[in-house]
């Protein structure tokens, strides 16, 4: 089978497998922002993509098993916040469960009420289109009704389990 060193079919006891294949492919990290019955919430997602430009649409997927799920599928706005490649600190703060992830963090409020970071290059404003169930994942499609542009810089890439800085 040509060049390869491993084919395998993907088992669900194994887990880790897929994620080493997947993690093949590089993909950019952003930080997703809501604010619901007045908490604010936050995660680190390399699972951000763009679905459609007319009308405009993006898309995330949140764990089944992500404590801040059911406050996510509850939110009526969201900030999608696209980190720079010297932001690697506040996606690991993002990254992880518990905690007050926002203490130290410099934010603004958005006008549709998500909690917008300053620094990220670029910030997504949007509103809930759908939430479909998707495996072990929950797919929100969300319509942007705005976008913030601060300077270009390098993006924060995620790729074989770490962070890679582009030259």
């Amino acid at each position: 089978m040509g060049h390869y060193s491993q084919t395998f079919t993907p088992d669900p006891a194994d887990t880790r497998s897929l994620r080493n294949a997947l993690g093949r492919f590089p993909t950019g990290v952003v930080i997703v922002t809501a604010t619901v019955a007045g908490e604010r919430i936050g995660m680190t997602m390399s699972s951000f993509n763009a679905l459609s430009l007319d009308p405009a649409l993006i898309l995330f997927s949140i764990g089944r098993h992500a404590h801040s799920l059911p406050l996510f599928e509850k939110a009526e706005s969201y900030a999608i916040h696209v980190l720079s490649q010297d932001q690697t600190d506040l996606s690991n703060r993002f990254a992880r469960a518990g905690a007050d992830k926002f203490a130290g963090v410099e934010t603004t409020p958005s006008l549709n009420g998500a909690p917008h970071i300053t620094g990220a290059q670029a910030i997504f404003d949007c509103v809930p289109n759908a939430i479909h169930d998707a495996g072990d994942h929950r797919l929100f499609v969300a319509q942007v009704s705005e976008i913030h542009l601060a300077e270009p810089s390098y993006p924060l890439i995620f790729s074989q389990g770490g962070y890679v800085a582009l030259r």
